[in-house]
């Protein structure tokens, strides 16, 4: 059985002048990235680099029109090496940026099998959250299937991953919260994944405790007590993204990709829309093995029973981002079993990873109890 997987070489700099000397950045690098981050961080190193923003195409999580437009324009461009700087947005389409050689991203999907890099890669997160910097997985929004989905290749791993906490430190709360939210599911989804491993489980828990434990020291002193916890943040989330790189995510991810795709739902907050309605009815099918043990560990750090466990969570969870039930995103009744039918249709990768089985009616019972 696979034990675990990092394709990726990982780096650490307190500052974006730190990285950019050590690699020595010049004419033949392209960044991709938003305008606020390359003005604060990047543009007043004058460096001789391309750069592509992502703004300039939506400020939406990807689509694959979106995506398409930012392959032709980057496709007129000589580069050598191809260096990410931004959130999971930024990540997904830099993912694909890298192995389209100027094909659509349709053409992508239909080939993953067979696609291949043609530049180094270079991916410097901007959140707390993504995790993805070191796993082989994109997601884009294919609006012309009217879902989202993984796009997985080995070509998908970058060269080099490189966590800069200066990087998140004028992210806004909210983004914040919904980031890291997402690093908490990626750990806890990847623990009770049957593909799991001694190796992945050190991670998961480990960036279980150092979230969990953060955010109760936020919901203490306020949101201002993140500044000095940032650089932890980042590493959590990194070790939960190699986690669920060998181990995988599964129902909640599952879940939220239709709200996420017809709604526009923020990726970490779709994921926590869903979070403990599915832990819930894991536990109404079944309670032994690592479930149990996941929740005597969570009951440990929160100081609760463990049958209060998800409950007690959400609470802690509410302080950093109050959860909504899906109708305020604008879900209807009639949603429920259109998003039922396309989990079980276009997320069978994911939910393969599900802690235990969950048909088509378990499914649209979860979304029904969070409507």
């Amino acid at each position: 059985m696979k034990q675990l997987v990092l394709n990726t070489e990982l780096h650490k700099f307190a500052t974006c002048a730190e990285f950019a000397q050590e690699f020595k950045l010049g004419g033949g690098d392209l960044i991709f990235t938003i305008k606020p981050l390359w003005k604060t961080y990047f543009e007043p190193l004058r460096l001789p680099v391309r750069v592509i923003f992502m703004e300039d195409f939506g400020m939406s999580e990807p689509t694959d029109v979106m995506v398409d437009a930012i392959i032709a324009v980057a496709s007129r461009m000589e580069f050598k090496r191809l260096i990410a700087v931004g959130g999971g947005s930024v990540i997904d389409i830099a993912k694909v940026l890298a192995v389209s050689s100027g094909r659509k991203v349709d053409e992508l999907y239909d080939n993953a099998a067979s696609l291949k890099r043609s530049c180094k890669f270079f991916i410097l997160p901007a959140t707390c959250g993504t995790g993805s910097e070191v796993t082989n997985i994109a997601i884009v929004n294919r609006t012309r299937l009217g879902t989202k989905m993984g796009l997985v290749s080995a070509a998908l791993f970058a060269d080099y991953a490189v966590l800069i906490p200066e990087l998140l430190e004028k992210l806004p709360f909210s983004v914040f919260a919904a980031s890291s939210i997402d690093a908490l599911v990626h750990a806890v989804e990847s623990a009770l994944s049957p593909k799991a491993t001694d190796f992945t489980k050190l991670l998961s828990y480990k960036a279980i405790e150092t979230i969990i434990s953060n955010y109760e020291q936020i919901a203490a002193k306020g949101k201002d007590a993140r500044l000095p916890l940032l650089d932890s943040f980042l590493t959590a989330s990194n070790y939960a993204g190699i986690a669920f790189g060998t181990a995988g995510c599964a129902a909640v991810h599952a879940l939220s990709y239709p709200l996420g795709g017809k709604y526009h739902v923020p990726h970490g907050e779709s994921n926590y829309a869903v979070f403990t309605g599915v832990m819930k009815n894991y536990l109404e099918l079944k309670t032994d093995g690592e479930i149990a043990a996941m929740m005597a560990f969570i009951a440990g750090l929160l100081g609760c029973g463990t049958d209060d466990v998800w409950d007690e969570l959400e609470k802690l969870l509410d302080v950093i981002l109050p959860k909504k039930p899906l109708h305020e995103y604008g879900v209807t009744k009639e949603d429920l079993p259109q998003f039922a039918a396309a989990v079980m249709k276009t997320q069978t990768r994911l939910m393969s990873n599900n802690f235990t089985l969950l048909d088509e009616a378990r499914v649209l019972k979860i979304y029904r109890e969070l409507f």
